[in-house]
């Protein structure tokens, strides 16, 4: 089954969602993954929807194995080249996690930057379900959101219009149902070149759909933070960091 989103990183917006994600942020992050699950050199950690390894590299850095699965060859090549520079211990697999072969037991899985919203309810189980699959007894799910409902209701907008480096970024929105989502048709004008459009769509879950639906999985929730390690989450918050553990 095709997803919308898979074709949306696939033109400027992938050289775009670099500049929008502070590095202060991939770094608290990253230090608050290390300490919370308690990681050390060796481990084993699964990292899905990778993007350009912002988490991937910073662990192997630290001595962690990681593995790496995007469907983006553009960015899977990336992170091929600098892991292999820096001898970092990286394994990157291109493709969907709907159907990537991903192999081993992991300790920890992640899923950042908002990505398990970009599946609708008849992908997301089953996928859950093979994250399950993937982890060893007692081993940890992170999944990062901006558009649980409790976020992105509160914060939608149908209009946007922003420069981002050399990039103008249009936005038109629409909330839509069956099943609730966002539907964002982008207009990218770059400073020289012809303009790109795309589409894509957070499926929007609720705190307790989203619990719920990791529990059917065998992953049981077990925290929900604002500011990873330091603030739980309200109603409202621009961001939520969801743990769960394999029952």
């Amino acid at each position: 089954m095709n997803n919308i989103n898979d074709s949306y990183f696939d033109g400027y917006y992938k050289d775009i969602w670099r500049s929008i994600i502070p590095e202060v942020l991939t770094r608290r992050e990253v230090e608050f993954i290390i300490q919370y699950f308690n990681l050390v050199p060796g481990d084993a950690v699964l990292d899905l929807m990778c993007g350009y390894g912002r988490h991937t590299l910073a662990l192997a850095r630290e001595g962690i194995q990681v593995t790496a699965v995007d469907n983006l060859p553009h960015y899977a090549e990336e992170i091929v080249r600098e892991a292999a520079a820096s001898q970092l211990p990286v394994t990157v697999i291109t493709g969907s996690v709907i159907s990537a072969t991903v192999t081993g037991h992991y300790k920890l899985a992640v899923c950042m930057g908002n990505s398990l919203n970009f599946f609708p309810p008849e992908q997301l189980q089953p996928l859950l379900k093979r994250v399950a699959g993937w982890l060893v007894p007692g081993g940890h799910f992170l999944v990062n959101s901006w558009s649980l409902t409790e976020i992105a209701v509160p914060a939608f907008r149908e209009h946007s219009d922003q420069q981002i480096g050399e990039y103008r970024f249009i936005n038109e929105s629409r909330m839509l149902q069956d099943p609730p989502r966002i539907e964002i048709n982008t207009t990218i004008i770059p400073a020289s070149g012809e303009p790109e459009n795309r589409t894509a769509v957070d499926y929007l879950y609720t705190l307790d759909e989203l619990k719920t639906t990791l529990s059917d999985a065998g992953l049981v929730p077990e925290a929900v933070f604002s500011i990873p390690g330091k603030k739980y989450f309200t109603a409202g918050e621009p961001r939520a960091y969801i743990v769960a553990r394999k029952s």
